[in-house]
Parts: structure tokens; C-alpha cells; sequence
């Protein structure tokens, strides 16, 4: 459906996955590898790796409005580097006690600096 719907098929696409049967076999693999679409799959198949991207694609679709068409790839880079400061450096996370990931691991670093001058 991606590549039937896709505009421009000169393009590249990149599609991820996890490393299910169907995303490996040779007829997949030619037909994306035809239509310009680079594969991109889990490491060793660890669905944690799978789910963290999914969960930040979907962070950046919902949160930060790029579930939408973009129109140049300078405005894509743009936009993501906004959604990742933001991401990091403003939006408290619940998993991290409502702080930041920029403040969990500067407080990671002083912890360990402490740790190795003792």
C-alpha cells in the first residue's frame, strides 16, 4: 500500500520492522529493494528494540504533529531536531519520575564522576 500510494518513487522509503518471516524473504526483499525502499529491521529480532521505535514514532507523529506530508527534506530535519530537543529537554516522563531525559542522565554523569572520585 506504501508504494502503490507513494508520489514521487524516485524517493527513498525506508520501511521498519521487526524480523518476521514475511520482512525476510527474497520476494520482499526484491520488491522493496525495486522500489526504492531500504530495509531497516531489528538487530536480533528484540521486540524491545522494535518497540522503542514504534513508541517513538508514534511520540513524533502525535505529540510533535509530523503524522503529516513534509515537503522538503529541510523542513523534515527541522521539525526533527525541534520534536528531539523538546523531547529531551522539556517533556517530563512519567517512566523518569516527571523529569527529562537530558536531566536523568546529567544526573547519571554527576553520579558517576562523584563515584569514580571516591
Amino acid at each position: 500500500m506504501a508504494l502503490k500510494n507513494k508520489v514521487n518513487k524516485s524517493i527513498e522509503t525506508i520501511h521498519h520492522s521487526d524480523r518476521g518471516l514475511q520482512y525476510c524473504s527474497k520476494e520482499y526483499i526484491e520488491l522493496s529493494l525495486n522500489n526504492n525502499c531500504k530495509i531497516s529491521m531489528t538487530e536480533n529480532g528484540d521486540p524491545y528494540e522494535n518497540a522503542l521505535a514504534e513508541r517513538m514514532n508514534r511520540t513524533i507523529k502525535e505529540e510533535f504533529g509530523l503524522g503529516v506530508t513534509i515537503k522538503s527534506k529541510l523542513m523534515a530535519k527541522l521539525l526533527m531536531d525541534e520534536a528531539v530537543l523538546l523531547y529531551n529537554e522539556y517533556r517530563p516522563h512519567l517512566s523518569l519520575n516527571y523529569k527529562t531525559p537530558n536531566e536523568v542522565y546529567k544526573k547519571s554523569l554527576t553520579t558517576t564522576c562523584e563515584a569514580r572520585d571516591n
